[in-house]
C-alpha cells in the first residue's frame, strides 16, 4: 500500500494512463479487424491510411513496439494487395 501522497498520486496516474492506453489499443485493434474482415478492395484502401496513422501513434507513444507497428502495417498491406 502507498505510504505517502506522491506514491498515491502515482498510483492514480498510472491507472488513468493504463485505461487511456487500453482504449486506444482496443480501438486500433478493432479498426485492423474491420479492414481484415472486408472483401472490398476499394473500401480497404480508403480506410488503410487512417489505420496506419492509428498504429503509428500507438508506436510513437510507446503503447506498442515500433517493430510490431511495422509488422501490423505490412500485414494489412499484404491483405489489401491480395484482394481482387
Amino acid at each position: 500500500m502507498a505510504n505517502n501522497a506522491s506514491a498515491k498520486k502515482c498510483i492514480r496516474q498510472s491507472e488513468r494512463h493504463r485505461l487511456h492506453n487500453k482504449y486506444y489499443a482496443k480501438t486500433t485493434r478493432n479498426a485492423i479487424r474491420a479492414i481484415r474482415n472486408t472483401t472490398d478492395k476499394k473500401v480497404a484502401q480508403e480506410n488503410a491510411p487512417k489505420v496506419y496513422a492509428m498504429i503509428d501513434k500507438l508506436a510513437k507513444v510507446g503503447i506498442i513496439h515500433k517493430n510490431k507497428a511495422s509488422n501490423l502495417k505490412s500485414g494489412i498491406a499484404v491483405y489489401i494487395n491480395k484482394l481482387a
